[in-house]
């Protein structure tokens, strides 16, 4: 669900799944003839069908509390007033919720209508006024304070956080198994603290002991301070918020006054930073507790709010630089190459490509992913791709192609992927898991055959890189994506393209030799396995213009035809 407009005349919109059109859920505007009733929360149920919103007059924020059925639009009977920036949890059945108020006017002395604010449950077709009070227990809590709520997705630790004007946050929870009382986390601190309850952890973010904010984790049957765990330190920049998605920690930070996102385990292990559009700012991080997705809200100067997507299978984003000349078709019908590298701590950054022209010119798009076992996002990353991990970096590449077919950046049928060198063992894993998603490949002084490639040339000096094949546990993970290996007679291979230099002294020529008679005895497909030995060339250095010149072309020439362009 997602909110449109200003808080004075906003739109809910539903959409049933993430590619499903919107529809619109609520018009607040068109409640009132001056349209100046405003729709000031809301809070879906675990699995959508519900939703209880708060709506308020004139500017007054005082809300009245309902409940949708989003299927067919109508309210329930459940209406509670007195609901005022109301805070609300859900029990995981939707059959009732947490969420606090205020006490009927009539019930307190005049003038304090705006104080001693509860925490109360509610039943869904119950009447409000039978609601058991929760928090807090007891009288002598200061009218003023300002209390919220958090509940574990099992619904069994309520976590309420209490705050006292803008710099002190007490916490409290409390184990609804046990029916115990609300025991303490933090009371009594000059610092903020905001509280996310989960079935086995309190993380709490907090400023105390950090004025830029850090990240804790507590086990919530021992949540005093003798056992908090630092997950996240605090840093140079200030630490905004956390959301917990799945078996990830998204972090929004603020450096220089606008946001940024990074990426962590659950133990705190950053992963890498996620590029956003531009210099904006970050609203609204969320995701279901076990999802393998989340969402953010992000604006800027120049980008009206819109709500963007992080799929998170095995949690890892990868970004991508996409070119394109500016007359390409905007749709599903043009072709496009793909590249990338994933190792040695390399960096694939912009750069100037004379040998693309003709290409974007044609109307390709050249897709440039990031992937891990490179440098691009620091030392974390580049270790997630190398030695036992390399499968990571084959990993993103995969997703990145089956986003560009995905969201019609290529055509199916249309995408093809080149890569050199370690980008070349990363062609060959790519065409050997995943044929059917590629028209194309061009396969350029690669190592293919992993089994053995440490015997050639100077290639035991990567042993840092892959892993040692004489040690049984490297030789299994390097046999498991070792591409030379995993070649399948009868299986319809792309089109292949392997180049190499017949003085290489880095990569052996034996690996695209001995890769292009597999893929030639193996291919069902029909289309051409080729093998290009230039002589007198080794892997790079060394290369006259005008063999680099006839190299080039022969590799556009292969993939012009095999994309169906015209130069």
């Amino acid at each position: 669900m997602r909110r449109e407009g200003d808080q004075q005349q906003p739109l809910l919109y539903v959409r049933e799944g993430v590619r499903a059109g919107d529809r619109v859920l609520l018009d607040a505007a068109a409640l009132s003839p001056d349209a100046a009733t405003a729709l000031d929360w809301w809070y879906p149920s675990p699995d959508g069908a519900l939703l209880p919103y708060g709506l308020s007059e004139g500017g007054s924020e005082k809300s009245i509390l309902r409940v949708k059925d989003v299927t067919n639009g109508r309210d329930r009977d459940d209406v509670i007033p007195w609901t005022r920036a109301s805070s609300l949890e859900w029990l995981p059945d939707a059959s009732s919720f947490c969420y606090t108020r205020y006490p009927e006017p009539a019930s307190v002395p005049a003038g304090e209508e705006n104080y001693h604010r509860r925490v109360f449950f509610h039943s869904l077709g119950t009447d409000w006024r039978s609601d058991p009070p929760v928090f807090p227990e007891g009288e002598g809590r200061p009218a003023e304070d300002w209390p919220g709520v958090s509940l574990s997705p099992d619904g069994r630790w309520l976590a309420v956080h209490v705050s006292r004007g803008w710099t002190r946050t007490d916490v409290y929870l409390r184990d609804r198994v046990g029916v115990g009382s609300f025991v303490t986390v933090v009371e009594g601190e000059d610092a903020l603290v905001g509280v996310l309850a989960r079935n086995d952890r309190l993380y709490l973010h907090t400023n105390l002991g950090a004025p830029r904010f850090r990240l804790l984790v507590a086990d919530p049957r021992a949540p005093g301070r003798e056992s908090w765990k630092e997950l996240i330190p605090e840093g140079p920049d200030v630490l905004e918020g956390v959301a917990v998605v799945g078996s990830t920690i998204l972090a929004s930070w603020l450096k220089d006054a606008s946001s940024r996102l990074t990426l962590h385990d659950l133990d705190g292990r950053r992963r890498c930073e996620l590029p956003l559009p531009e210099i904006g700012s970050l609203a609204g991080i969320t995701g279901e507790w076990d999802g393998e997705e989340a969402f953010f809200g992000f604006s800027s100067y120049t980008s009206p709010p819109a709500v963007y997507r992080i799929g998170l299978p095995g949690g890892t984003p990868v970004s991508m630089f996409l070119v394109d000349g500016k007359d390409r078709p905007a749709d599903e019908t043009g072709p496009a190459v793909l590249t990338g590298y994933g190792g040695f701590n390399v960096s694939l950054t912009p750069g100037f490509g004379r040998s693309l022209i003709q290409f974007l010119d044609a109307g390709g798009l050249w897709a440039v992913a990031h992937l891990r076992g490179g440098g691009e996002y620091g030392e974390d990353w580049r270790r997630a791709g190398m030695l036992g991990r390399k499968q990571n970096a084959f990993d993103d590449f995969v997703a990145a192609a089956e986003w560009l077919v995905r969201e019609r950046h290529a055509a199916q049928g249309r995408l093809a992927i080149i890569g050199g060198s370690n980008g070349g063992l990363l062609m060959g894993a790519a065409l050997t898991q995943r044929p059917e998603l590629f028209r194309a490949t061009v396969v350029q002084v690669p190592l293919l055959d992993m089994l053995r490639y440490h015997r050639f040339r100077i290639a035991r000096l990567w042993i840092p890189e892959y892993g040692d094949p004489d040690d049984l546990e490297a030789f299994r993970w390097l046999h498991a994506y070792s591409p030379y290996h995993r070649v399948r007679d009868g299986t319809a291979y792309p089109a292949v393209l392997l180049t190499t230099g017949a003085s290489d002294s880095r990569v052996d020529p034996m690996h695209a030799r001995k890769m292009a008679a597999r893929l030639q005895a193996a291919s069902s497909s029909g289309r051409p396995v080729l093998l290009r030995v230039e002589t007198r060339a080794g892997h790079v250095p060394g290369k006259p213009l005008a063999k680099v010149v006839d190299e080039w072309t022969d590799v556009w020439t292969f993939l012009f035809s095999e994309l169906g362009m015209k130069p």
